[in-house]
């Protein structure tokens, strides 16, 4: 969530940002409201602390003189009583405070579009050239079930839709890709993580609102456990209620985990196939730093990302979203698309994400810096998803005689240089 002193001394800067995000401006003064009459409710405590303290130092001195306290003993119960009341009353400000800003999304930053929508995202950069094929190209979908590569249909027999099997080489790609994408980061200097593939409510709600998770990912029937929808969310609440050192920054850390997601609202969407499915895995790159070192470590994931789809011979594009289409955690959101021959369009492969200290606040994790202590920021970025990669790899690099060429950075890793019919 957004400091405490934002609202206090800036909250025409996150109303500025709630408009551009079609969001509610009201909202920023009843916090406003609430934190008033917190503080106010917090300055009549500590009087009546200060008074207590008073009172308590006189009686001492009267039992020192063997004289009768009996009034101030009396007195300095009102006080306390009245001071837990108090207590009560700044609890309850604090909850109704902190209820309200957890509801408000991420400040926009000013290098964010605006925009509606999809055709109001601009382009930052553009990589390969797009392959003129000799013949027309066939989807993943077509080519999958002619090479026998994976079943969509006995899957929804024993899961439901949107499920699947790989099959035969697809699941060495499969494996290759995982392989190809840590051994690319740890030489980055990124530290390997395989986190918890559950997390129990609060850890969920220090990465994400909790009125967006409820809609995304499963919750584990009779258990405060929740399957992830990513490893960012495991590995956000890997400091949680921690100090780190500022030493220790930057942090980086490279997630490979399976992921479940309910692609709630996708009906209709990427039926077929493996693209848009509820369990997948992903490689993720997550980073804690110091604050000024932020957007240099958004660029340093989003470039990584890039490199990664050039050594996978995948025309692909950096998009930055525009204001309507941001998540409400990130601040600033790059899309990395890759290109889709049978649908003649880029389709989103992952998304690079800097969240400034909004997961370190709402997680209450900070680092110390000589005599100051404070947020960290976070960044996240999603290296490689494997099912929708083997998607655009099946894609761009099919042949004409229906076989699927393997990109060659991938050959050390999948022992074969083509995927052919049986």
């Amino acid at each position: 969530m957004i400091d405490i002193k934002i609202f206090r001394e800036t909250p025409e800067l996150i109303k500025e940002s709630q408009k551009k995000r079609g969001e509610d401006t009201k909202i920023v003064d009843a916090i406003v409201k609430v934190d008033i009459a917190w503080r106010n409710k917090l300055q009549e405590a500590d009087k009546l602390k200060h008074e207590r303290n008073v009172v308590t130092a006189k009686v001492a001195e009267l039992k020192k003189k063997k004289k009768s306290a009996d009034k101030e003993i009396k007195s300095m119960r009102v006080v306390t009583d009245k001071i837990s009341d108090f207590n009560v009353e700044l609890k309850e400000l604090e909850n109704k405070r902190d209820e309200l800003r957890m509801a408000v999304p991420n400040i926009l930053d000013k290098s964010v579009p605006y925009g509606e929508g999809e055709p109001d995202n601009k382009e930052v950069r553009k990589w390969g050239e797009i392959k003129k094929f000799s013949f027309t190209p066939k989807s993943h979908v077509d080519i999958g079930q002619e090479l026998d590569l994976f079943d969509t249909e006995r899957a929804a027999k024993v899961a439901g839709a949107r499920f699947y099997y790989l099959k035969g080489d697809l699941v060495k790609l499969n494996h290759a890709l995982i392989d190809f994408g840590l051994d690319f980061l740890k030489k980055k200097g990124f530290t390997l993580m395989q986190p918890p593939f559950m997390l129990n409510r609060a850890s969920i709600a220090g990465a994400i609102p909790l009125t967006a998770f409820e809609e995304m990912i499963y919750k584990i029937d009779g258990e405060d456990l929740y399957l992830i929808g990513t490893a960012e969310h495991a590995l956000a609440e890997y400091y949680k209620d921690e100090t780190l050192d500022v030493k220790q920054l930057p942090i980086r850390f490279a997630g490979i985990s399976s992921c479940f997601r309910k692609e709630a609202g996708a009906h209709g969407k990427d039926m077929k196939g493996i693209f848009r499915v509820h369990q997948f895995e992903k490689i993720e790159q997550f980073v804690f730093c110091k604050p000024e070192d932020s957007w240099k470590e958004f660029e340093f994931l989003a470039k990584n990302s890039e490199e990664m789809f050039e050594l996978l011979e995948i025309p692909h594009r950096t998009i930055v979203l525009c204001s309507k289409e941001t998540g409400r955690v990130a601040s600033k959101t790059y899309d990395l698309e890759c290109w889709m021959p049978a649908q003649n369009t880029f389709r989103e492969l992952g998304s690079c994400s800097n969240v400034l200290d909004y997961q370190a606040i709402r997680s209450n994790i900070r680092f110390r810096d000589k005599n100051d202590v404070k947020y960290p920021h976070m960044l996240n970025n999603t290296a490689i998803a494997t099912e929708r990669t083997i998607v655009a790899i099946i894609e761009n690099h099919q042949q004409k005689d229906g076989s699927i060429k393997i990109p060659k950075a991938l050959l050390p890793y999948t022992g074969f240089k083509e995927i052919l019919k049986k």
